[in-house]
């Protein structure tokens, strides 16, 4: 008698558990995608804002060369740290 009323709290607490789980794998999941939109729109401020800073004082063809520069750098700097992290 005792057996299958353990079995279904046991079964009722798993199941909270999973539920605890989930719901924290959404937040978590939201909360990466949320900052991922966060750094794409700053990425773009801060490109459009130092195009236009830089075209004021060079032709905008030197312009785009310096920021492709800037972010191609920031790209290798970060795949550098990555791979030494996982390495």
């Amino acid at each position: 008698m005792i057996g299958p009323l353990l079995r279904v709290a046991a079964s009722a607490a798993a199941a909270r558990s999973l539920r605890n789980a989930a719901h924290d794998a959404a937040m978590r999941a939201m909360l990466a995608i949320g900052a991922a939109v966060a750094i794409g729109v700053g990425v773009v401020c801060l490109t459009c804002s130092a195009y236009i800073l830089l075209a004021r004082s060079l032709d905008p063809a030197a312009a785009w060369g310096i920021l492709g520069a800037f972010w191609g750098l920031a790209g290798l700097l970060y795949f550098a740290v990555a791979s030494r992290r996982r390495g």
